[in-house]
């Protein structure tokens, strides 16, 4: 009886950790998929007198994409970001997170500008009302402002053939 209790909880952690093996550590849950994108209303990079907030985009499908100039993995998705916009897929708006104006605008100059805007969130408060857990990370959304899908991480062919394209087809009907 002295040896039941541990081996209780010996079995129980061991359950725990076997289906904790099993789930895919790049796919992190959000509370925000299937709810309206948190609003905001932030400085344009380029024109800092103009502003930009996601109601600008009602009636329309957008892919909102959060990088900095400093993010490694942002110069790894930034060719395919671009390849999406010439390709028409879907209007990419970025948010340059945590970054300064020159900076943001120098990293694009020199990789290219995937973006219809991209504006600047250089607290990073509506990177917390998105839930950001590091640069990149995209959003998909909808012709009514609800988050339809979530990217944490760099954009591959693969998220962007199987899962984007294909949202961005039956969300546009």
């Amino acid at each position: 009886m002295k040896f039941a209790a541990p081996l209780g909880l010996f079995i129980l952690l061991s359950a725990f950790l076997t289906a904790g093996l099993r789930l895919d550590p790049h796919e992190v849950p959000s509370p925000l998929v299937d709810r309206p994108a948190p609003a905001f209303n932030l400085a344009q990079l380029h024109d800092p007198d103009r502003t930009f907030t996601p109601r600008d985009m009602l009636g329309r499908v957008w892919l909102l994409n959060v990088w900095a100039s400093w993010c490694v993995s942002c110069r790894a998705e930034h060719a395919l970001l671009t390849a999406l916009s010439r390709a028409g897929v879907v209007p990419i708006y970025g948010v340059a997170y945590k970054d300064t104006r020159e900076q943001a605008l120098a990293f694009l100059g020199s990789f290219g500008n995937p973006y219809v805007l991209s504006i600047q969130d250089v607290a990073g408060r509506a990177g917390i009302d998105y839930g950001v857990y590091g640069v990149p990370e995209s959003y998909l959304i909808d012709k009514t402002g609800v988050i339809r899908f979530k990217q944490i991480g760099p954009i591959t062919i693969d998220v962007v053939e199987n899962t984007i394209v294909p949202m961005v087809g039956r969300l546009s009907r």
